[in-house]
């Protein structure tokens, strides 16, 4: 079986993220090292289930948190069943493949006040990399995106007149997404930087050296700002989106226009960030409710 030709079919086919496509690559070839390492040969249409469950307990046993595992045995659920569109006699080593089950966990958040010591932590004439890096922040969290499509964000789809981005989403949707003064001011102040410091192109975020930014780069940079929140269990661009989201729910907006803002394609995406609202509901009643206190 070519796994490049699988791969291939994501990138060109199902449009995914660069960033998915090395996951699914590195998961792939994980699991044809474990395969050589443990029976001599990785022949992909004669492996058995019980080599399935053979890899999932050795990355059990090294310590390979669960939604790691189940992302990788969805790796290979897709991969066999790609391959067998034009085999279907081939059999399915992953069917009936039982995952480890996840720890529900509430999306980690931070909370406004920090968000915005964080954010007036910035000088008031920024030079040209402190303006960046406080757009970085306003816009994960003043717009919701993720990662990538700020990475991929143009100059072009940046409307300061009406207020709005023009986000390529997963699927190379499309979807508008307004921003508030804040933001407008942040990206005022940048773009006229960026003008006076890297004049021309179409990329909107440059680095230091005025190339474009990539992954792990946005990903340090923005671990670096929310590290220095000392209550938080991560710091990474997800968790601003994470937090733009919750305090929308927690501020009563309609949940479709949260799915909407946020480029998900269903509402049960969007739910868990509900969870956060009830939990706060909870506590108050608990604390305040003559009925919370009594024991019978």
């Amino acid at each position: 079986m070519d796994v490049g030709g699988f791969i291939n079919y994501l990138q060109y086919e199902k449009r995914f993220s660069e960033h998915t496509l090395t996951a699914y690559s590195t998961d792939l070839k994980q699991f044809q090292d474990f395969l050589e390492t443990i029976y001599g040969s990785c022949e992909w249409s004669v492996v058995q289930p019980s080599q399935v469950r053979s890899w999932m307990a050795f990355l059990l046993e090294h310590e390979q948190a669960p939604a790691s595992i189940r992302r990788k045995v969805s790796t290979l659920k897709t991969f066999y069943r790609y391959w067998r569109r034009s085999k279907p006699d081939l059999k399915d080593p992953t069917k009936g493949i039982r995952t480890p089950k996840l720890k529900k966990r509430l999306p980690v958040t931070v909370d406004t006040t920090a968000i915005q010591r964080l954010l007036t932590s910035f000088p008031a004439e920024p030079d040209f990399a402190a303006a960046r890096d406080k757009l970085i922040l306003e816009l994960l969290y003043g717009t919701g995106l993720r990662r990538s499509e700020l990475l991929a964000l143009q100059l072009s789809a940046v409307s300061l007149s009406e207020g709005r981005l023009r986000i390529k989403g997963k699927g190379d949707k499309e979807r508008l997404v307004p921003f508030g003064p804040a933001v407008k001011r942040s990206l005022q102040k940048y773009l006229e930087l960026r003008e006076a410091t890297f004049p021309g192109g179409q990329q909107l975020l440059l680095t230091d050296k005025g190339k474009a930014p990539y992954p792990k780069w946005l990903y340090n940079k923005v671990k670096q700002y929310l590290g220095t929140v000392p209550y938080l269990e991560k710091a990474s661009p997800h968790v601003l989106r994470h937090s733009f989201a919750t305090h929308l729910s927690d501020a009563g907006a309609d949940l479709n226009a949260v799915k909407e803002l946020l480029g998900h394609s269903s509402l049960a995406a969007t739910q868990v960030y509900t969870h956060n609202s009830i939990e706060k509901l909870k506590r108050s009643y608990n604390q305040a409710h003559p009925k919370a206190q009594q024991n019978d």
